[in-house]
């Protein structure tokens, strides 16, 4: 690609951008910032050999990038900018990727819906009056709707496969301790990870391959080595034993959704792998385990936001007054709604009876995966039980919203890597996702079946 090529990429891209203002997919993109910083990039494009090389990227806004805001879509951080780059964001600018600007998503990463902003909803692609998702619905719907190449967003039960599925694009979580976590504004710290979203299997795996890796920053990453994901693709499945978990078809699954799945499910099988049926007992526990856990630590992570060393000041008379005011009119309802939650789960008389009960029912259902991994090479289920619903439609019932991510929260509860990857439509042509989970760092796996299945399924 020449560098006119390459601003002409970057024209069409500002042009989609317009296009669809309706989406609200970005909180951050400045027509002529972008423009200047393209001419820029064009002009030393001959020397620029990185993997990620004339390839468009948009990064979710808890994401820290040096000189942007970072405001997590709370009024809280406002007027926050980055005064440095997260890890991912610097191994995305040395492998030459160029970074369009950042993405909406539910407050602090809280939803399912990209309904929690205070920058206001984002919108599918696909059908303008459904939800794209949550937390991560910017990223997504920036890569459905064609404005950027590939996009982060950040998992913490679910924020990037559950609107990969809904927008119809794939989208990885990969194995906790795979991607720093440096630079990514803390949710609950023992379930975050930074996970990419792209149009094809291969462009997921290309990023994933640039911001995993051990960080010297992060003490959680693990220092093993990171594949050429995609490096050997499959032809054949006639030697894969896939595992289907029977707790990930029971009641409350869509038909459509279900038809959809078992349609892939059986062409595998139809294609010579072996399907085993999977018992994962204890997964009807995740999402009662999973909110007592993420909001107990989300209680504590958003403690910092105070009013005193970044973001919203509401000054007042005195000091507890002005925290006070500050975090009432800084933070959103949802955001308030899991600090209450996780304070009351960490208070005296309650410690016991729910938060050490839910660690060691985390504990359980690692050993659940842990035991279906010795089985099979991979678990294959649905990603959400519903397809994309309509806005508006659930935020008033927050039990029924956090029932959205029944399917993606043990992936994060036991730490294994899972993907969304696209697999049709159901009868109102919203998109159907299929999810692919394999043991922990074992994402080359999951590219591997994930392609075959991409460039064979139809």
């Amino acid at each position: 690609m020449t560098s006119e090529d390459f601003l002409g990429k970057i024209d069409r891209s500002l042009k989609a951008l317009d296009r669809h203002r309706d989406l609200n997919a970005f909180i951050y993109a400045d027509p002529e910032e972008i423009s200047a910083a393209a001419e820029s990039y064009a002009a030393g494009l001959d020397d620029k050999v990185g993997l990620l090389v004339e390839k468009t990227i948009g990064i979710k806004d808890n994401i820290n990038v040096a000189g942007m805001p970072t405001t997590c879509a709370s009024h809280i951080l406002d007027d926050y900018q980055s005064p440095f780059d997260a890890t991912v964001i610097k191994n995305i600018k040395e492998a030459d990727g160029f970074i369009f600007g950042k993405t909406n998503m539910d407050q602090f990463a809280m939803g399912s819906s990209n309904e929690h902003s205070y920058y206001g909803v984002a919108k599918n692609p696909v059908d303008l009056t459904r939800v794209p998702g949550g937390s991560s619905g910017g990223s997504a719907a920036a890569v459905k709707a064609g404005i950027v190449d590939i996009a982060l967003g950040s998992e913490t039960g679910g924020s990037v496969r559950q609107p990969a599925s809904f927008c119809g694009v794939v989208g990885l979580k990969p194995t906790y301790g795979r991607v720093s976590r440096y630079g990514l504004v803390a949710f609950a710290s023992s379930f975050d990870q930074i996970g990419p979203f792209g149009r094809t299997v291969s462009d997921v795996a290309a990023l994933t391959r640039i911001i995993a890796g051990h960080d010297p920053n992060d003490s959680t990453t693990v220092d093993i080595p990171v594949p050429e994901y995609l490096e050997d693709p499959i032809n054949s499945v006639s030697d894969w034993t896939i595992g289907v978990p029977k707790q990930y078809f029971a009641e409350g699954l869509e038909p459509d959704v279900r038809a959809g799945i078992k349609s892939v499910i059986q062409w595998l099988e139809e294609q010579g792998a072996t399907l085993v049926d999977i018992d994962v007992p204890h997964a009807e526990y995740s999402i009662a385990t999973y909110y007592i856990l993420t909001t107990a630590e989300a209680s504590s992570n958003l403690a910092r936001f105070d009013g005193m060393r970044y973001g919203l000041r509401e000054e007042d008379s005195g000091l507890e007054e002005t925290y006070l005011n500050t975090r009432s009119e800084g933070f959103g309802e949802e955001v308030k709604r899991r600090i209450m939650l996780g304070t009351y789960v960490l208070s005296a008389g309650y410690y016991e009876a729910y938060y050490s009960k839910a660690q060691k029912v985390r504990r359980l259902i690692k050993s659940d995966f842990d035991s279906a991994f010795k089985q099979v090479d991979v678990l294959l289920s649905p990603t959400s039980p519903t397809t994309a619903f309509e806005i508006g439609a659930k935020v008033e019932d927050p039990l029924s919203m956090y029932l959205s991510d029944i399917y993606t929260v043990s992936a994060n509860l036991s730490g294994t890597p899972a993907m969304n990857l696209p697999v049709g439509e159901d009868s109102s042509g919203l998109p159907i996702g299929l999810q692919i989970m394999a043991k922990p760092f074992a994402e080359e796996t999951i590219f591997q079946l994930g392609h075959y299945i991409e460039q064979n399924w139809t």
